[in-house]
């Protein structure tokens, strides 16, 4: 068939299809970044939901939280999971971040299989808004079992790994790489459906001090969790 003859925009035979040279058009819903600069750069324009996003971290608190609070603060009002976190959560930090305590459910779980059992019914139940899972090492059929419960729901679903794990293979649509930098964060795009970038995008960051310096004081600290003694009555 002449070239001529081809539809002249790709996703009008199939909307999972997208030039080389162009972002794709995400059938799926976004949530905004908050960050023009970045937004600009994801196909649909924000972190897509229902699917598994690959962040990939030089160090933990390279800038995580402080990157995806502004989308946090735009989901429903519902439960945010924040399951293995390397460090315990500064809730003072997290409320300056638009992030009511209250809202948050700090898990801890007993080894990487329970991790892995708890993340997966949080995604499944479809009650929670978020889950920011941080994990050292997953096998790709975790991860592809993972990705396929979150796609059954709307859950903004961010797994948070270490730089190295950007060597494997996984089914996430958009993955990043974060390493800090003065001012800022270093973004790498090291997946997404549209065209190769080499050249990381700095975005700045409000430094983490002045969140804590704006935070109300009479915030609760939170508490860690057993995944297994919270899930029932999270997942109903």
């Amino acid at each position: 068939m002449p070239r001529s003859d081809f539809p002249s925009a790709p996703e009008t035979l199939h909307p999972s299809l997208w030039l080389a040279s162009q972002l794709a058009h995400s059938a799926a819903r976004c949530v905004d970044t908050g960050f023009a600069a970045l937004s600009a750069q994801l196909p649909g324009g924000g972190w897509p939901t229902g699917a598994l996003v690959d962040l990939l971290l030089q160090q933990p608190g390279s800038g995580e939280m402080r990157l995806l609070g502004p989308a946090l603060a735009r989901l429903p009002k519902l439960p945010i999971v924040l399951l293995q976190p390397p460090h315990p959560p500064q809730a003072l930090a997290l409320a300056a971040l638009g992030l009511a305590p209250s809202q948050l459910i700090w898990l801890r779980s007993g080894g990487s299989g329970d991790a892995l059992w708890a993340a997966e019914n949080v995604l499944r139940s479809g009650s929670c808004a978020a889950l920011l899972f941080w994990h050292n090492h997953a096998r790709g059929d975790a991860l592809r079992r993972l990705h396929l419960a979150a796609q059954g729901g709307d859950t903004l679903f961010c797994m948070l790994r270490p730089l190295a794990s950007a060597q494997d293979a996984s089914p996430a649509p958009l993955r990043l790489s974060l390493r800090p930098a003065a001012g800022g964060i270093d973004i790498g795009f090291v997946k997404r459906r549209g065209p190769q970038r080499d050249a990381p995008l700095f975005l700045p960051l409000t430094p983490s001090s002045v969140l804590q310096r704006h935070a109300s004081l009479d915030r609760p600290l939170l508490a860690p969790a057993s995944a297994r003694s919270v899930l029932p009555e999270l997942v109903g």
